[in-house]
């Protein structure tokens, strides 16, 4: 496979069968990873469960596939949270063509809250804990996407940016960049204004930043 476009009507049935068979608690989303980070998911199941629907953008695991940080991004059976606090058993599968390159994924969130909720009992068969939790947000726009990484940003450093020297700043610079933000259009306007630093700052810090790390 090329591109998600040549096999979208295949893909679109067979996300659509995943959610047929495990029902209406079951989201499956088809990402097209090809083209911006800003308009991703070009179908959806249920996508009541996150809340998103065809046009939204990819979570904050697909930008760090994207960026290189995870070679190997499938993952498998992982536990995350929505912003309400719904509780998701989630796996992620990517495609990629000839090449090697990343173009799409399938997504699929299966919603255990009742689960948990209706019998405490369930938790040795869903093997829910929070020690397994995966970090894992779903927006539909990508400047929630970066706001997330920016307050994910501050944490890692863990002091106010009035207090960062120059080398908080490119440690957190680097923490952006292996999270894939710099893929979102417009990211270094962000990060600039987060930081109080120039856009030619930014740069040094970021090439700075990768030097070191190499």
């Amino acid at each position: 496979m090329e591109n998600i476009k040549d096999e979208q009507e295949f893909l679109t049935n067979l996300i659509r069968g995943i959610a047929a068979q495990f029902g209406e608690k079951c989201e499956v989303v088809l990402h097209d990873l090809s083209g911006g980070y800003e308009s991703t998911i070009v179908a959806i199941e249920n996508g009541y469960i996150t809340g998103r629907k065809p046009g939204d953008c990819g979570s904050n695991l697909g930008l760090e596939v994207l960026r290189g940080t995870v070679k190997d991004g499938d993952r498998y059976n992982y536990i995350t949270q929505t912003k309400e606090g719904k509780i998701l058993r989630s796996s992620s599968i990517y495609i990629k063509n000839s090449q090697g390159k990343t173009i799409g994924a399938i997504c699929i969130n299966f919603d255990i809250s009742d689960l948990i909720v209706a019998e405490n009992t369930l938790r040795s068969i869903t093997k829910y804990s929070l020690e397994n939790e995966v970090k894992e947000v779903f927006v539909r726009d990508v400047n929630e996407l970066m706001d997330f990484l920016l307050q994910e940003c501050q944490k890692e450093i863990g002091k106010p940016v009035s207090h960062m020297t120059k080398e908080d700043k490119m440690k957190a610079i680097l923490y952006l960049d292996k999270k894939g933000a710099f893929h979102i259009k417009k990211a270094g306007d962000k990060v600039c204004k987060f930081l109080d630093i120039s856009k030619f700052t930014l740069y040094n810090y970021l090439d700075e930043a990768r030097n070191l790390e190499e």
